[in-house]
C-alpha cells in the first residue's frame, strides 16, 4: 500500500496541525504588534498586554480558576512542573508520586532526592496504567508536602481517578499537583472538581497552542507555598530589588512569549467554543475505531485500557517480530504515518507493562484526525504485521 498524504498521529507529543486562528494570531503578534507585554505604555505594548491577558483569562475559564492572576505562564509543561515541584519541596520533605509519571516529574524529584534529601514514594500502577486512590492515601505521611499525579498516562492513555485521589488527599496538609499535559483540552480539568491545588500543563498539545508555552494554575491561597525559581524583571514594582509577592509576577520573570501566548489564546478559544466534552467525544470515537481495528490484527498487542474505558486518545501497542522503532520507521517511510516509538519519557510504566527497554509504538489522535486517517493506520499495521508472520 502506498500513500502520499501525511498522517500525523503524534498529538500526545504536540498537536498538529493547529487551527488557522492560531497561525494567524502568532503571525499578527510577530508582524503587527512586536512589542513586549507589561513593559511600556505605548499602543503596541498595550496590545501585547491584552493578548497575554486574553490567554490568561481563557485558561482561567477552562481550569475553573476564579482569578486570572492565578494562571502563571511557563516555558512549557515541564517548566510549569518544575516551578511547582522545586518551588514547593525543601530538604527533609516527603512526596508521593506514581509509576505512571513522565520524566518531567521523575527527574526533578530525582534531583531533589540527591541534592536536598527529599524522600520520594512511587505508587505502582496496574497493567492498564491506573493508580489506586487508596494506595496514594496509604503512602501519605505527616511529613508529606506534595502529591504529584498525572491526570492521564502518555503511554496507555489511562485517565487516573483524580477526583477520588483528590478527595482522599484533601484532609492532609500536602498539596496536590496534577500533571494535565495529556488531558487539558479534551478531558475536564477544573481544579475544584479534581480537588487540586496546582495544575501544570503544556500549551501546545490539547490546548492547540504553539510550542514553547506552558501553564501553571494555582488554587486560592496556594501561592505563598510555592517559592519562585527565577528572579528578575516583571515590569511591576521596579523600584524594589525583591521579587513581587503577588501573582502572577511572583512566579513569572522576564519577557513573556507574546507570540506564543497569542497563539495559545486562539487555541484556548477553539477549545472553549467547541467544548471539552464534545472534543473528548470526537476523540473517543476515533480511539474506539483505532483500538478495534488493531485488536483484529494477528500479532498486535495493545497495552492499556479497553477502547470504552476511562482513557484518552493515546494507543500504545507492539507488533510481533518487530522492534517498535522499526514499526515507526516503516509507517513513516512507506505510508506517511508519523507516530512515536520507544519509552515516551515514561520509563517506569514500561517496566510495569513488561515493555522495557524497547518500549511501544504509540499512536495519539488529535481533533483533525478523521476516519480515513485511522483506517489508513489500521491497514498499514495489518500489512506490516502480516509481513512478519510465518508462512
Amino acid at each position: 500500500m502506498s500513500e502520499s498524504r501525511r498522517v500525523y498521529l503524534d498529538n500526545a507529543a504536540t498537536s498538529w496541525p493547529k487551527p488557522d486562528s492560531v497561525y494567524d494570531a502568532v503571525q499578527r503578534a510577530m508582524r503587527e504588534v512586536g512589542a513586549p507585554a507589561g513593559r511600556s505604555s505605548y499602543r503596541a505594548a498595550g496590545e501585547a498586554l491584552r493578548l497575554v491577558a486574553s490567554a490568561r483569562e481563557r485558561a482561567a475559564d477552562l481550569f475553573g480558576v476564579g482569578d486570572a492572576r492565578q494562571i502563571v505562564f511557563a516555558l512549557n509543561g515541564t517548566d510549569a512542573l518544575n516551578i511547582a515541584i522545586q518551588g514547593t519541596l525543601a530538604a527533609g520533605d516527603h512526596v508521593v508520586t506514581s509509576s505512571v509519571e513522565h520524566n518531567s516529574v521523575l527527574r526533578p524529584l530525582r534531583y531533589l532526592q540527591e541534592q536536598a534529601s527529599v524522600e520520594v514514594t512511587r505508587v505502582a500502577c496496574d497493567r492498564q496504567g491506573y493508580v489506586s486512590a487508596k494506595a496514594v492515601k496509604d503512602a501519605l505521611r505527616p511529613e508529606t508536602r506534595l502529591v504529584v499525579i498525572s491526570h492521564a498516562s502518555n503511554v496507555t492513555g489511562a485517565i487516573e481517578p483524580l477526583d477520588a485521589i483528590g478527595e482522599l488527599v484533601r484532609p492532609h496538609p500536602a498539596l496536590l499537583l496534577v500533571d494535565a499535559a495529556q488531558t487539558a483540552g479534551h478531558v475536564p480539568c477544573r481544579l475544584d472538581e479534581l480537588h487540586a491545588d496546582l495544575l501544570a500543563t503544556s500549551g501546545h498539545k490539547g490546548l492547540l497552542g504553539p510550542l514553547g508555552t506552558g501553564i501553571l494554575a494555582l488554587a486560592d491561597g496556594v501561592e505563598s507555598r510555592v517559592r519562585p525559581l527565577r528572579f528578575g524583571g516583571t515590569g511591576t514594582k521596579s523600584e524594589e530589588d525583591r521579587q513581587p509577592e503577588t501573582l502572577p509576577e511572583r512566579l513569572e520573570t522576564g519577557n513573556l512569549n507574546v507570540p506564543g501566548l497569542a497563539g495559545l489564546a486562539a487555541g484556548l478559544q477553539v477549545v472553549l467554543e467547541r467544548g471539552v466534552e464534545a472534543i473528548g467525544q470526537q476523540l473517543g470515537e476515533r480511539t474506539r475505531q483505532l483500538c478495534e481495528g488493531l485488536q483484529a490484527i494477528e500479532g498486535v498487542t495493545i497495552h492499556g485500557p479497553a477502547a470504552t474505558g476511562a482513557r484518552t486518545a493515546v494507543v500504545s501497542f507492539n507488533v510481533r517480530g518487530y522492534d517498535p522503532q522499526e514499526v515507526a520507521m516503516l509507517l513513516d517511510s512507506a505510508y506517511g504515518i508519523e507516530v512515536r516509538s520507544g519509552l515516551h519519557c515514561a520509563p517506569e510504566i514500561h517496566r510495569t507493562l513488561d515493555t522495557f527497554p524497547a518500549g511501544t509504538v504509540r499512536m495519539s489522535l488529535g481533533i483533525f484526525n478523521d476516519e480515513q486517517d485511522v483506517e489508513l493506520a489500521i491497514r498499514a499495521i495489518a500489512e506490516i504485521s502480516k509481513a512478519a508472520l510465518p508462512v
